[in-house]
């Protein structure tokens, strides 16, 4: 191995953002992709695969201690807890595990690149100051990315290497077994709705259908922080990342009807995680009548996460001209992400 490659140590490989981002850093000749993630998984092509449990010291240090020739580190990895207190210590933890690890052997360490979300500006909490802004003043914690990002800035005052700090909206892209994935939410509810007989109904709050959003296009997320990355000019930064346009979900919600050839009825506000907790049968028996790929249930549900994002009734958005001020010009229509999306998921034979 050259002194000029890139070596890339992608932490949470196998979530929607770690995915792309590895699919994206296999696709550049000049990159050298190791995906890290507790889940089993083979190395193919150009990518080796690393499993390891971050939040044992021990067993992060055995297995990325060895990785010298990492030269930067894309920090996308995620615990999930029941509240926002209880968040903190496991994910501040692996990040801390991690480097322990690396640092004292990757002796061409160059960035870590640290993925987090508008929780920085308190959007989960309720109503924010809109756009957010990467200069807004810190909200009342626990919040974990926050704490996140000050472990990474002490960590790198006086080091050779630098950091950066990438804030997408709500991620769209493809990963099975994910909690945090709206896209495959939508398309499954869709396709179960469809095969019911039943209109496509928008199940979130009243308030949240005519509400200003936006989301992040996986693809467009990898681009973003490869380039944040390797970008001099960008180092120690914070970043959003989004599509660039906006939308209500009373305007994109019919368009989703319509793909999926599907009548649009008034809202029900309804959880998902409950209406659609005894779908698993119907759900077997559509993979066998329509020649679906056997994924489980659990794999393609999101419920939880959809709920969520369907809860907002306030407007959900971010400024997104300091990345395009500091170089970085890519856009993404929403609606042909969404559309691109659900084509795929038929492609691959998750839906039918």
């Amino acid at each position: 191995m050259s002194t000029s490659d890139k070596v890339a140590l992608v932490i949470g490989a196998q979530g929607v953002i770690g995915r792309n981002l590895v699919d994206h850093l296999a696709s550049l000749d000049d990159w050298k992709v190791i995906g890290v993630s507790r889940r089993e998984s083979s190395s193919t092509g150009r990518v080796f695969h690393v499993s390891a449990d971050l939040l044992d010291a021990n067993d992060t240090r055995r297995k990325l201690g060895a990785l010298g020739d990492v030269t930067h580190v894309f920090y996308a990895a995620y615990q999930d807890r029941p509240t926002w207190a209880e968040l903190v210590p496991p994910n501040v933890a692996m990040l801390r595990n991690v480097l322990d690890a690396v640092e004292p052997t990757a002796r061409r360490l160059q960035h870590v690149s640290l993925m987090q979300g508008y929780k920085v500006y308190g959007a989960h909490l309720g109503p924010f100051k809109t756009p957010a802004r990467e200069s807004d003043p810190p909200h009342m914690p626990p919040e974990f990315n926050v704490d996140q990002q000050a472990l990474l800035e002490s960590r790198a005052a006086g080091r050779a290497w630098s950091w950066s700090a990438i804030r997408p909206s709500v991620v769209s892209g493809f990963a099975l077994g994910n909690p945090m994935n709206l896209s495959m939410a939508i398309a499954v509810y869709a396709s179960i709705s469809k095969e019911l007989g039943i209109p496509l109904r928008f199940p979130g709050r009243a308030g949240a259908y005519d509400k200003l959003l936006e989301m992040t296009d996986a693809g467009l997320l990898a681009r973003a922080t490869v380039w944040a990355a390797t970008n001099e000019r960008a180092a120690n930064q914070a970043f959003n990342v989004n599509n660039g346009d906006l939308f209500r979900w009373n305007e994109m919600w019919p368009k989703i009807g319509r793909w999926f050839d599907l009548e649009v009825a008034p809202p029900l506000p309804m959880s998902l995680d409950v209406v659609m907790a005894d779908k698993e049968p119907l759900w077997n028996s559509m993979i066998e009548k329509y020649g679906l790929a056997s994924t489980p249930y659990r794999d393609v549900s999101s419920w939880r996460f959809a709920d969520f994002v369907f809860s907002w009734d306030y407007d959900m958005f971010a400024d997104g001209t300091k990345a395009r001020r500091f170089g970085f010009h890519e856009f993404v229509d929403t609606s042909a992400m969404f559309e691109g999306m659900f084509d795929d998921l038929r492609k691959r034979r998750v839906i039918p």
